[in-house]
């Protein structure tokens, strides 16, 4: 599906990068691609992929079957504005966040837009991305951005702006609480007497086989949990300190914090 269209990049930094080397990978040609930075380093690092980069869109880059615009939320509104007059009839795919379906669609002008919020990992092609589309997105133009997803990772797809934000709160933002908690381990190892080496590698590596573990599984992950939990035995004795602290109940209230940030960043862009 993906080989035989045409796509466009407004802004070629990590994420816009981690797309296009996925969507090389499934098979869309390089030169199928083009992408506008203003930065003329990145341009020459695009260049050596084989992508046409530019300076700035051009009457091919508005006549692309897709067109991802992965610019800054602050920069959004200005980039659409130089955008909007070399539009044809795109599948339109943003991930900038805090950009809401119904504002894009006033700035843009078209009705073939998904909003999606990916997340880091996808620059690991491990990626997790949330998708929106607009009302009436048809069922091929859902296909193809779940292509485009899929080609750095896994993806869902979720009803409204609103399950965005909580997208945003539990994976967007989430690689930095699986660091956080990395961070944490990390400390805990040197206090106890390892090396940093040796508590990073031990914290990064029972992450990846607990979250492996937790993907086969068909049971909860509250059962995983509690077979790992002898009562009185170690596990326990932590998980303990942890209940007293209350570390489950801050943790939920930080990601309800992420995604109020989230609806609050989507009024104070979407203003007039």
């Amino acid at each position: 599906m993906l080989d035989s269209l045409t796509f466009a990049f407004l802004g070629g930094g990590n994420m816009a990068s981690a797309l296009i080397g996925g969507l090389v990978a499934r098979g869309v040609p390089a030169g199928a691609i083009r992408v506008v930075d203003p930065s003329e380093d990145a341009r020459q690092r695009l260049a050596r992929t084989g992508v046409h980069a530019l300076a700035a869109p051009d009457a091919a880059f508005g006549a692309s079957d897709v067109i991802v615009l992965a610019v800054k939320p602050q920069q959004f509104r200005d980039a659409i504005a130089s955008l909007a007059p070399l539009l044809t009839d795109n599948l339109i795919i943003s991930v900038a966040a805090g950009i809401r379906l119904q504002d894009m669609a006033r700035w843009v002008g078209r009705s073939r837009l998904v909003r999606a919020m990916p997340n880091t990992p996808a620059l690991a092609g491990m990626g997790m991305t949330g998708l929106a589309a607009a009302p009436g997105l048809s069922a091929a133009d859902r296909d193809i951005a779940t292509a485009v997803a899929q080609a750095v990772g896994q993806c869902v797809w979720v009803e409204n702006d609103d399950q965005i934000d909580a997208v945003t709160a539990i994976s967007g933002s989430g690689p930095a609480y699986v660091f956080y908690f990395v961070e944490a381990m990390e400390r805990a190892a040197t206090e106890m007497g390892l090396s940093a080496e040796q508590g990073r590698e031990l914290a990064v590596e029972t992450f990846r086989g607990a979250a492996a573990l937790a993907a086969q599984s068909p049971e909860p992950v509250a059962t995983l949990r509690e077979r790992v939990t002898s009562k009185g035995g170690t596990t326990y004795a932590a998980l303990t300190a942890m209940d007293a602290s209350g570390i489950q109940d801050a943790f939920v209230k930080a990601m309800h914090a992420a995604a109020a940030r989230g609806r609050e960043m989507g009024a104070e862009f979407g203003k007039d």
